[in-house]
């Protein structure tokens, strides 16, 4: 997916150069109203129940020109959480610096499904049934340095790992989760969590190209949705570091309460061990994942001293409802002069405004893998399809987390054409690079660490599998079908005029029989699900000044096309 701007900006013919060959001055300020942010309310009473539909407005009447691209939606939300574990085997000592951390890796993913309208009416063509998957790969291929400006948008494991408040979601500690869970006693343990999210409309594929919109003229946009409490994730924080960053917080407090508190910290601290191996990597949110169960000193018989002991189990966390407290729309924009509003409806009377956008539609192929591979063929119709992607989850609650199957002889057949057009080996340099630059990833704009070592990590060798080191869940296949063209891309795509094509997926594990970490999801006979087919279109957004306002979200013509109706 191409949602960067481009490595060199030398005849390049993008969609953002040939649009300014079109334009006119800049939108101006009249002088009199400044820069300003509406908080503006949902249409929907608040608060919201669990899977209800939330609307709310994304323009103001105080704002001619919105300003997407600075503008955000603010959910606040209570989620009832649950754990098949009390996490009572802790010392006092430890609770306070040992932390669960339950998050979203952008908050874009938290929008399940959405539906837009224009003056009140419903833009076709808008609905989106899988917003999530649809940010997870939009997202997932950011740069680094977005998400690291972004501090409470995207969460880096990294980050996460050493209790690093760049993030979105919550950190738990153990005290605060055993608190609540001790005097309960039928499982699974429900346990409150409130979250304030924040979503960038811009990380939103659809509002990816929106800028300086002009709603005074081509009318105001609402958005319907709901949310995904499935697209959460969760981890153990690295307890080492949180629990070193909890005593130099506390340092204080901790030398005027006495020394038994303070010899168990340096008693972890000299006995952590290697051995105490938890999960090293996010889980989604209703799966099981090894957790720290435990951590107390032990002292030894007659000798007085005293041992670590660390327990770790697998622990299942998920969700048993919500409800949406507030949701908060904060719209930036600005007043503009009535001479520039004038020149902008004048342009605009005889050709359309457009805004260039994609889409990424999702199909769960028929069959899943086997032991030798997998051979499966999906048959939809492709419009103007620009790249496809490839998942492949390990279990069906998998909805943000999909790691590499591990191999070769990849390749998609479609239209009588292979795809790419030498068969893949996941796990090599050639391929690696090839999803770097698909995603316009390479030498200026620098990928995520999760994302490239989900790209280049074996999960296994000829005899044994691997435990994870690193957060390995942001793997995905991005196979490019568009044409380049001096440096830049030509949008045409794979069009089948709305006919049914076949897709037929292969490929063989590179680590075959028990050390097949995809299709021998664990050691007790559990196998993936099928895999799923994401084609990412391209889409228009047309607008226009006449009878108050038109809007129309153009999903069936090509770029050409779209140029000709604004050049004519």
């Amino acid at each position: 997916m191409k949602t960067h701007i481009t490595k060199s900006q030398e005849n390049l013919q993008t969609i953002e150069n040939l649009l300014k060959t079109f334009a006119i001055q800049p939108f101006q300020n009249d002088g009199e109203h400044h820069f300003s942010i509406k908080e503006i309310k949902p249409e929907s009473q608040m608060p919201s129940l669990f899977d209800k539909e939330v609307i709310i407005s994304l323009s103001d009447s105080d704002h001619d020109i919105t300003q997407m691209q600075n503008s955000f939606i603010t959910l606040e939300f209570k989620m009832n959480l649950l754990f098949d574990n009390k996490f009572d085997k802790f010392d006092d000592a430890y609770k306070e610096g040992t932390f669960i951390f339950v998050e979203l890796k952008n908050s874009a993913e938290l929008i399940r499904v959405y539906v837009l309208y224009h003056r009140g009416r419903t833009i076709d063509g808008s609905l989106q049934n899988d917003a999530t998957t649809e940010s997870f790969i939009y997202n997932t291929i950011k740069p680094k340095s977005e998400k690291n400006n972004n501090r409470f948008v995207h969460s880096l494991y990294e980050n996460v790992r050493k209790d690093d408040i760049s993030c979105c979601g919550r950190y738990l500690s153990i005290k605060e989760i055993s608190d609540v869970l001790a005097p309960q006693t039928a499982v699974p343990y429900a346990m409150p969590v409130g979250f304030t999210v924040s979503i960038p409309l811009d990380d939103l594929l659809i509002f990816f190209a929106f800028s300086e919109y002009p709603n005074s003229l081509f009318g105001d946009l609402k958005i319907k949705f709901k949310i995904n409490p499935s697209a959460f994730v969760f981890c153990q924080v690295d307890p080492v570091l949180s629990m070193a960053k909890y005593y130099t917080i506390n340092k204080d407090e901790l030398l005027s309460s006495g020394q038994d508190k303070l010899k168990d910290i340096d008693l972890f601290f000299r006995n952590w061990s290697l051995t105490f191996q938890y999960t090293n990597m996010y889980t989604q949110i209703g799966c099981t994942a090894d957790l720290i169960t435990g951590i107390r000193a032990e002292e030894l018989a007659a000798s007085g001293l005293k041992n670590l002991v660390c327990d770790i189990k697998l622990v299942t966390v998920s969700v048993r409802n919500y409800i949406i407290e507030a949701v908060t729309a904060n719209m930036c924009g600005y007043k503009a002069s009535e001479s520039c509003l004038n020149r902008v409806h004048q342009f605009y009377q005889s050709r359309p405004f457009p805004v260039p956008a994609q889409r990424i539609e999702s199909q769960v192929f028929p069959s899943a893998a086997s032991s030798a591979g997998i051979k499966t063929t999906q048959n939809i119709p492709l419009s103007h399809v620009t790249d496809m992607c490839l998942l492949f989850p390990k279990d069906a609650r998998h909805v943000t987390c999909y790691e590499n199957p591990c191999y070769f002889d990849m390749q998609i057949n479609t239209m009588n054409r292979n795809f790419p057009d030498f068969p893949m080996n996941t796990l090599n340099e050639q391929f690696f690079t090839m999803q770097l630059q698909a995603n316009n990833l390479d030498n200026i704009f620098e990928a995520c660490d999760e994302y490239e070592d989900s790209l280049a990590t074996p999960r296994a060798n000829k005899t044994r599998r691997y435990n994870p080191v690193s957060d390995y869940t942001s793997f995905f296949i991005t196979i490019q079908c568009e044409r380049n063209c001096n440096g830049a891309l030509t949008f045409d795509g794979l069009d089948t005029q709305n006919q049914n094509t076949s897709i037929e997926l292969k490929g063989h594990p590179i680590f075959a029989g028990e050390i097949d970490t995809y299709y021998n999801v664990d050691t007790n006979g559990k196998h993936p699900p099928p895999p799923i087919l994401c084609t990412v279109h391209d889409t228009f957004w047309l607008f226009s000044p006449a009878s108050g306002g038109s809007c129309l979200y153009d999903t069936t013509h090509s770029f050409d096309q779209v140029i000709n109706q604004v050049t004519v």
